[in-house]
């Protein structure tokens, strides 16, 4: 039987400034996990969360 897929999906979102920025205070890059409904929101998710390596409210976008 085939599996029915669910309409909450499971998302990973990774900071962008610890991406981009080449100077920053330790290696790594912040990551958070979170749900999402995809037939509301069918774009990019981006949010505002805390990311310990910049130690700072950043701007978290959603990977794939």
């Amino acid at each position: 039987m085939a599996s029915k897929k669910g309409v909450r999906i499971v998302i990973t979102l990774e900071c962008t400034e610890c991406r981009t920025n080449t100077n920053k205070r330790s290696p790594g890059v912040s990551r958070y996990t979170t749900m999402k409904n995809r037939r509301n929101t069918t774009g990019r998710m981006e949010l505002k969360k805390f990311c310990t390596h910049c130690n700072t409210h950043t701007v978290h976008k959603e990977i794939k």
